[in-house]
């Protein structure tokens, strides 16, 4: 019955020893500040690149058919561009790939 509590605990162990390694070995390995250019502007712009990568997808194959899934990232970065809040972006977008 439960069978899946070894390799839960298994899991769960590799996952917090590899959480905690990605945040200790930069603390590690850079003891000093960065000062290169190039560096400093590669790393500034990884988060944003990063939730891109796992956004977009998401948001093409959210739904059964590509063209309701552009049409509403169309209807919401339009609303988004103006300012809208997010409530109105969030519902007009899914009105759109409804209709």
């Amino acid at each position: 019955m439960f069978d899946f509590v070894p390799n839960f605990f298994l899991y769960l162990i590799i996952m917090a020893g590899v959480t905690y390694l990605v945040r200790m070995i930069p603390l590690v390995c850079f003891r000093k500040k960065i000062t290169g250019r190039f560096v400093r502007s590669f790393l500034y712009y990884v988060p944003y690149a990063v939730l891109s990568v796992m956004t977009v997808p998401g948001i093409l194959f959210a739904t059964g058919h590509i063209i309701s899934a552009v049409a509403g990232t169309l209807v919401a970065l339009g609303l988004s561009y103006y300012r809208k809040s997010l409530i109105v972006v969030a519902s007009f977008a899914a009105l759109a790939v409804l209709v």
